[in-house]
């Protein structure tokens, strides 16, 4: 069955399954590439380091940022998770996707991600930032939501095409 197939009623629920599989991928695998890149490698923050409250500078801030970055790692390992399992029930059922339809979604779930997380995180609730070791860091936090707008942009059109 190929993506843009008229489907059954049978057919439409492994699409969806589908799909949604492909997004959770997409939101956990970002979100592991945040969390390991940013949180971990280069340390430019963590999930609570703009509170004021959890500097990253003390142990205290660093063992409580360390914990709610771990919570933050075991979330996305939990929508990956769900993400491979509906993509194989579906898979096994009998809808086989196209690899740029899985592609697509992976990256529109990881836009997806970028956008919720840099909306909310960077900007509603400034927990944290991009960059929270430099002075100015609203053009990494604008950065970081053009790459997620990209990501579900070109997503959508792999998904598509």
């Amino acid at each position: 069955m190929t993506a843009g197939a008229t489907h059954t009623a049978s057919g439409t629920d492994h699409v969806h399954r589908f799909d949604a599989g492909g997004l959770l991928l997409g939101i956990g695998l970002g979100g592991f590439v945040d969390g390991i890149v940013l949180h971990q490698l280069l340390q430019w923050h963590h999930m609570l380091t703009s509170t004021g409250n959890h500097p990253a500078t003390t142990v205290a801030g660093l063992e409580t940022n360390t914990l709610w970055d771990g919570l933050f790692h075991m979330s996305t390992w939990v929508a990956t998770l769900a993400g491979v399992l509906l993509i194989a029930r579906a898979t096994r059922t009998g809808y086989r996707a196209a690899c740029a339809r899985l592609i697509g979604l992976l990256m529109m779930g990881w836009g997806a991600f970028n956008l919720v997380e840099g909306l909310v995180d960077h900007h509603l609730l400034t927990i944290h930032h991009v960059r929270d070791d430099v002075g100015a860091p609203l053009g990494w936090d604008l950065a970081f939501l053009a790459l997620g707008a990209v990501l579900v942009l070109a997503g959508l059109a792999l998904r598509r095409g």
